[in-house]
């Protein structure tokens, strides 16, 4: 019996490895299907997304939970979700492998442009607000070497370690790149991680620059200090819905509600919304629900 045991384990963990690939069962049953890529910002306006679709219109919304943008368009473009909130920068680069651009308008244009052409995706116009990559430090270690800026960071790096996202290892517009146009050294090949535990390891002295985001709750929270992007290597990110073409034929009705939220969200709300979860652990259908209320898009609510 014991002979099998290992056995056993491995077929388990390859269950359970699966079954964490597969985005989380819907919320509820829906017409359609509203997918976060997998963080708080992401549940949080995938919930905006959802709950306003669902006060204007007659549509059904379901939620789904995925874990990396390439799975989450992947997802899109098969018809197994219909819509998502993607930022421009991350389409441009990750998924249509563009050369970096910096103009923000050059690039919507652009993204919208080829996943009409390429997809079928329509590519809505911004919420309101940029989520840009945040190279990260403790306050302490900002005010102990005496730096603002990714240039003036980079001489520190080689006695430093740098832990980031999986993600940003591995994308065009990520460390690689960071690290050519700055000179980063570190003393050790950067730690990768869930982002979930990024910013307790900066906490806890175990790395010390993160890759973060330009609106996260904890950089106030936590005292940190986000360092200037001076040579100007990261591509705008503006947060837009992007809808399958099919689902808006089927469904016209969205499209107006969707438009409702253009210009809606700024970067400090954003940041207070991540905070408001992140922070104070509220839920995040509440946040949602009154940020809406606040913002007067409660009022454009529909009677059921």
């Amino acid at each position: 019996m014991t002979r099998f045991f290992p056995f056993c384990l491995l077929i388990l963990a390859l269950v359970l490895g699966i079954a964490s690939c597969n985005p989380n069962s819907s919320s509820s049953s829906g017409d359609i299907v509203v997918a976060s890529k997998g963080f708080t910002e992401q549940d949080i306006l995938s919930e905006l997304l959802a709950q306003q679709i669902e006060a204007t219109t007659h549509v059904k919304v379901a939620r789904r939970r995925f874990t990396t943008t390439l799975v989450t368009h992947e997802a899109l473009v098969s018809g197994k979700v219909d819509a998502y909130i993607e930022y421009t920068g991350t389409a441009f680069t990750v998924i249509l492998k563009q050369k970096v651009l910096h103009d923000p308008k050059v690039v919507y244009e652009k993204v919208r442009e080829l996943y009409a052409k390429k997809f079928n995706l329509e590519v809505m116009e911004p919420l309101g607000f940029e989520d840009t990559f945040a190279m990260i430090i403790r306050g302490e270690d900002a005010k102990r070497y005496n730096v603002q800026t990714l240039s003036e960071f980079a001489q520190y790096t080689p006695k430093l370690r740098g832990g980031f996202g999986y993600e940003f290892v591995e994308r065009e517009d990520g460390f690689i790149g960071l690290a050519k146009t700055y000179g980063l050294r570190f003393a050790q090949s950067p730690r990768t991680m869930d982002l979930g535990l990024i910013y307790r390891a900066l906490m806890q002295k175990q790395v010390d620059l993160i890759d973060g985001n330009s609106t996260d709750g904890q950089i106030s929270r936590l005292g940190l200090r986000v360092l200037k992007d001076d040579r100007h290597y990261f591509p705008p990110y503006e947060a837009a819905p992007i809808v399958r073409q099919e689902t808006l034929k089927k469904y016209p009705e969205l499209r107006q509600a969707i438009a409702q939220l253009v210009g809606q969200i700024s970067a400090d709300d954003m940041r207070r919304l991540n905070y408001l979860v992140e922070g104070e652990l509220r839920d995040i259908k509440d946040v949602v629900r009154e940020f809406r209320l606040s913002k007067g898009l409660a009022m454009l609510s529909i009677s059921r």
